[in-house]
């Protein structure tokens, strides 16, 4: 049986943590920033988890994680 292949755009975008859940970061940070918020772009910065639904989408993209 041949290896499975991970999906390499998922591997750019999460991370899995010591407790197996996946980091990822947050949308809308790259451009047309003049018009958000300092609070908004606040909340922004960092890291959070990928939801729960999710996550077993997310394992099955990255298999080897």
């Amino acid at each position: 049986m041949p290896k499975m292949k991970t999906n390499r755009a998922a591997a750019k975008r999460f991370r899995r943590t010591g407790g197996g859940k996946f980091k990822r970061s947050h949308n809308h940070t790259s451009h047309i920033l003049t018009k958000k918020s300092a609070k908004r772009m606040s909340d922004l910065h960092g890291s959070a988890y990928v939801s729960k639904s999710d996550q077993k989408r997310v394992e099955r993209l990255l298999p080897y994680n």
